[in-house]
């Protein structure tokens, strides 16, 4: 797995690609949180899915903590692109309901400039 982050303004983008899974889930955790902890102005994750191939439960996992680590502070984490396979695990795991997710990063940018 691949993790590349950048932020702009108050939002955190993080680009993914591989596999979001056991092996990979605290990784990915580590770096979000390095980020979260040297920036506290972040009020939104902007997560691009678009390369991941394969996504289980400790990766929907860490997703969702991220999440509520931002909703305790009245900011958000927006789904941004997933790849096939993401969006039905997103689907068969409820997580799509709880977590928004949008088509394109103009569409995120729009929602996350909302906060």
């Amino acid at each position: 797995m691949r993790t590349e982050t950048r932020a702009i303004g108050n939002v955190l983008v993080v680009r993914l690609s591989g596999e979001l899974d056991l092996g990979t889930a605290p990784e990915f955790r580590a770096k979000v949180e390095e980020e979260l902890d040297a920036r506290p102005d972040i009020t939104s994750i902007l997560l691009v899915l678009r390369d991941v191939t394969f996504i289980d439960s400790s990766g929907l996992g860490v997703i969702l903590g991220r999440y509520k680590r931002l909703r305790a502070h009245g900011g958000r984490l927006i789904a941004v692109s997933p790849s096939p396979q993401v969006r039905k695990v997103f689907e068969l795991s409820g997580l799509i309901s709880i977590i928004p997710v949008c088509e394109t990063e103009d569409e995120a940018w729009t929602r996350a400039s909302g906060v």
